[in-house]
């Protein structure tokens, strides 16, 4: 069993702290908070606000919450203060935090490795009801995250929650966040290994475990089996990828370091091949690593992909090794290319046990309470009662038997969830947006379902795997710069000069293992009313110039700046 370091206070300093304060890392003794997170980090552990939440905040409003616990250690929790209405993107740097604090939260609610049941999922609608407005989006990290929760109605949703198995412990903050997981984990007939019971010794031992609750900043993890590759593993802090060498047979290879943001990185592979029973040791070897080597002086570098790239996959890997795990990683191979086109699952595909799966897709992830609990019921009444969220917003119905198939579907699609959606309701993919978050600038919800509804009908022929990736500001939640076509929320002039919502555009950036970023053609912006006529032009230019089989991404690397505009 592999060694797991202590808290901080135990960690051995390298050398004397000096007047020289360096990058807040506490494994060389800077153990002084350099910035107001560090400071209420080291003042109370976020787990404990739990208390203060359900005996004080609940009871007393609103108006109650410590300002160190509203707008930091709540997170811990899963909540965030929403914006509050009508403020406008122009304001969202210049106004301080209780200027756009609303009295309303976000509550993210974690679904490691996307697993549910239908229990579950049916508490998950009728609290969206209840609480939050009818709310439940679903995120690219599996989550579903609630709006317009008051702060009365935490501990009863939380009691909810818990009573079927569920959790917001941990599901923000500088803290191990959800561990994504296949959504075929167990199931998929090509499958080279289950992950899941990794991801649950990862929950049992790391997950609200005060020992691990401090991070320099969030962490975030992913476990997959899958040869499709489909957890986004390059742009995790850490991530398992299902490899099967054959002196070794099925295993993970690990790569760590990937983030985007406003920074992007892109994981780096330790070459090290990881059986499935030490898989929670790594993750422990690496998570410490994180917390006693991060770096906490700057916010903007506190993310493990700048140590990594600081200290190159080759002192990583022998720190983790000597320090940590206390033995050598065996080396392993690389994965093979991703099977398949798409990553996320969607339509039927026959299980393992010659039972079928159903994979559909909503709106760039947004559902509300009602939809869910149908979802539920038609899981319940077609299924074994498992379902699973997948890394692209969409969701999967498991164990089907053949003859119930067509009926699912039918049901599905009377919901408006498309199980053989067109590409664009397939590809596009929008983070929360000015609509409840504080860091945006711009709309994207209903930019993108207008955008998709806009595309079916102006070139409903197009049929080639395309992503549309739409972000409300500059820090990515919806992978801008790996998608084809991405795009960042900003303020720009349109034709008259007048400032109004838009996007500077990425294209041609890709994950699995031809994995870059998009490239950006200087000055090329584009506002929200012109959005259709910019991607229709640019799709159709892309049908015109492709070579056989080319991939957009491929294209708009070597297209002219003229062709993209």
């Amino acid at each position: 069993m592999a060694a797991t370091p202590e808290k901080p206070a135990a960690v051995t300093p390298r050398r004397k702290a000096g007047r020289h304060r360096g990058e807040g890392q506490w494994a060389v003794g800077h153990f002084t908070p350099l910035n107001g997170n560090e400071q209420f980090k080291k003042d109370d552990d976020g787990l404990n606000v739990r208390t203060r939440i359900e005996t004080i905040y609940s009871k007393r409003g609103f108006d109650s919450i410590d300002p160190n616990d509203l707008r930091g250690r709540m997170r811990w929790w899963g909540l965030y203060t929403q914006r509050k209405p009508g403020i406008d993107g122009g304001k969202t740097a210049i106004l301080e935090p209780e200027e756009l604090d609303d009295e309303y939260f976000m509550l993210r609610v974690r679904i490691d490795g996307g697993r549910l049941t239908t229990e579950q999922l049916r508490v998950i609608g009728e609290i969206s009801q209840e609480f939050a407005r009818g709310t439940a989006d679903l995120t690219d990290r599996q989550n579903v995250q609630y709006h317009w929760i008051r702060i009365e109605d935490v501990p009863e949703i939380w009691r909810r929650l818990e009573e079927v198995g569920l959790s917001t412990t941990e599901a923000c903050g500088d803290t191990p966040r959800v561990i994504l997981g296949s959504p075929v984990a167990g199931i998929a007939e090509n499958e080279i290994i289950d992950g899941s019971p990794a991801i649950d010794e990862i929950q049992r031992r790391f997950i609200g475990n005060p020992d691990f609750s401090n991070l320099p900043r969030k962490f975030k993890s992913a476990v997959s089996g899958s040869p499709q590759l489909d957890v986004a593993h390059e742009i995790n802090d850490i991530a398992f990828v299902g490899v099967n060498p054959p002196e070794h047979g099925p295993g993970f290879d690990l790569w760590v370091g990937g983030g985007l943001s406003t920074n992007p990185k892109l994981g780096v592979r330790l070459g090290a091949w990881v059986p499935l029973d030490e898989v929670p040791d790594v993750y422990g070897g690496v998570i410490g690593i994180f917390r006693d080597y991060g770096y906490r002086r700057l916010r903007t570098r506190a993310r493990l992909k700048f140590l990594v790239a600081d200290w190159g996959p080759e002192k990583f890997r022998q720190i983790l090794e000597d320090e940590y795990l206390k033995y050598e990683l065996v080396d392993g191979p690389a994965p093979e290319q991703p099977t398949g086109t798409w990553r996320d699952h969607l339509g039927v595909h026959k299980q393992k046990d010659g039972r079928f799966y159903v994979g559909f897709a909503p709106r760039v992830g947004r559902v509300d309470g009602a939809t869910l609990t149908k979802i539920a019921d038609l899981a319940g009444a077609h299924g074994s009662g498992r379902l699973r969220t997948t890394a692209e917003q969409k969701m999967i119905v498991l164990d089907v038997e053949e003859a119930q198939v067509e009926s699912l579907v039918a049901g599905l699609e009377a919901l408006d969830l498309r199980v053989t959606p067109s590409p664009f309701r397939r590809g596009t993919m929008a983070c929360t947006g000015i609509e409840f978050c504080k860091l945006a600038i711009v709309e994207t919800k209903a930019r993108g379902a207008s955008l998709i509804d806009e595309l079916e009908r102006r070139i409903p022929e197009f049929d080639e795997p395309i992503t549309i990736n739409i972000n409300g500001c500059p820090n990515a939640c919806a992978r801008i710069q790996v998608a084809d076509i991405g795009l960042k929320g900003q303020l720009v002039l349109d034709d008259n000069g007048n400032q109004v919502e838009g996007f500077q555009v990425h294209l041609g950036g890709a994950l699995g293992l031809e994995a870059g970023f998009g490239r950006k053609v200087r000055g090329l912006k584009v506002t929200s009313a012109e959005l259709p006529d910019y991607v229709e032009r640019v799709l159709l230019r892309f049908q015109e110039q492709r070579e056989a089989g080319e991939r957009f991404a491929t294209w708009a690397a070597r297209a002219s700046d003229g062709d993209l505009s």
